[in-house]
């Protein structure tokens, strides 16, 4: 596989023929993509079409077995998570990895120490407070993060990696166990974030009429391959997807 950047300037993040094998399993096929500077993308795909291992080696949590990850042109495939995260890449987990017995504030200056205060950022950014009152947790900045509510933990996650200040940022699931409302808040303040401080946001998610409604462009995985990359109305009308995941129901709607 050849070594040169991707094609585009304003390619972020891009994918090269990316493939994860776990034993025997194929979790990724050879999935080509790219993610360009304020895009709003959204990935869907049944349980086990690969799409948290896709993220995984997006971020660099682990490598990929065949394939190569650049970021803003530098190849870091096989790079560990870290190089990711100062090159602008941050991302949340479909559990919430936040610091059950620091602060709301603690933890969100945990992610300003961790990677962000050499870095430019907008006033929105720039310290614990502003970025609790981003997200809408500014009055839970004292309280330990093991009180608050799980959606709100899920906030705090989101505001532990905007705290990196970073280009790009991969969402997991943040609307997982939240009730409808809350979905729909969460999807409200991912379009925020992504038109307030210019970001690149990938967002995997199923609750995929919430996500259609909100992205732009829209990747479907299936059983580890691409099968579709797309607008969001081009992507309900498409017969493999329709057949694969989204069903006949949900393309007569759109």
């Amino acid at each position: 596989m050849p070594e040169q950047p991707p094609r585009s300037d304003d390619v972020l993040l891009e994918a090269r023929a990316v493939t994860v094998r776990f034993g025997g399993l194929v979790a990724v096929d050879e999935v080509d993509a790219q993610f360009r500077a304020g895009e709003l993308v959204g990935i869907i795909g049944p349980n086990g079409a690969g799409k948290t291992t896709f993220f995984n080696v997006l971020s660099g949590v682990i490598a990929p077995t065949s394939g190569d990850l650049f970021v803003a042109g530098e190849r870091l495939t096989g790079a560990r998570p870290e190089r990711y995260a100062r090159r602008g890449i941050a991302r949340t987990f479909q559990t919430p990895r936040v610091f059950a017995e620091l602060t709301v504030a603690a933890n969100v200056d945990f992610g300003l120490q961790f990677a962000g205060r050499g870095r430019d950022a907008p006033a929105a950014l720039k310290d614990a407070a502003a970025i609790l009152a981003l997200i809408g947790l500014d009055g839970q900045a004292g309280l330990p993060a093991a009180v608050i509510t799980p959606s709100q933990q899920r906030l705090l996650e989101i505001g532990m990696a905007l705290a990196t200040r970073p280009r790009l940022l991969l969402l997991d699931e943040v609307a997982a166990g939240l009730t409808e409302s809350e979905v729909e808040h969460t999807a409200q303040l991912i379009r925020r974030l992504r038109d307030e401080l210019g970001l690149a946001v990938i967002w995997i998610e199923h609750a995929v009429t919430t996500l259609l409604r909100h992205v732009e462009r829209v990747l479907v995985l299936h059983q580890g391959r691409k099968l579709a990359d797309a607008a969001p109305h081009d992507v309900v009308r498409n017969p493999e997807v329709v057949e694969a995941y989204l069903g006949d129901e949900m393309a007569q709607a759109a």
